[in-house]
């Protein structure tokens, strides 16, 4: 067994794609959102896109969390690659599931999730101008975010079978 990241930007649905494969798995799932810190948090409710150095203690913390325990998802943008390495580094084997979004449907998802989230619509654009698409990373699969969410489960989880 070994870890999951279910990774994507703003509005692709990662925490609720992370919350369902940890559910069918019997697995803990972790919100990667539920650890940045309150400067970075203060940052991104006003708009302000989080930089490298914001992100690289939040995924210090993440790794730590992950190496705990080889049975877990977390739900993590991992935009760029040298950030999922950074979590691969703190857990082998990790596993990654990317939900693949369009730029719309993402600004149409954040603006509808209204003012309950941390992440404003304003910052969808930077999401997507940081990402870095993990193709032809090793041990990522591709869910498309139009999907709906029981086909998505269900082709993630074959996905992650076929990877042990």
């Amino acid at each position: 067994m070994s870890n999951i990241v279910v990774m994507g930007v703003a509005g692709c649905g990662k925490s609720s794609l992370g919350r369902a494969i940890a559910t069918a798995l019997g697995w803990t799932c972790i919100e990667g959102d539920a650890h940045h810190s309150p400067a970075s948090v203060a940052k991104m409710r006003v708009g302000v896109p989080l930089t490298d150095a914001d992100r690289s203690a939040w995924l210090t913390v993440l790794g730590a969390l992950l190496a705990a325990s080889p049975t877990q998802v977390l739900a993590c943008s991992a935009l760029k690659q040298r950030y999922r390495d950074q979590l691969r580094a703190a857990s082998p084997g990790l596993r990654f599931v990317f939900i693949d979004i369009d730029r719309d449907l993402a600004l149409q998802r954040v603006l509808a999730r209204g003012d309950t989230h941390l992440f404003p619509a304003s910052l969808v654009d930077s999401q997507f101008a940081t990402l870095e698409p993990p193709v032809d990373e090793a041990s990522v699969l591709r869910v498309d975010a139009a999907w709906p969410a029981e086909q998505q489960l269900k082709r993630a989880l074959i996905g992650l079978a076929e990877q042990q």
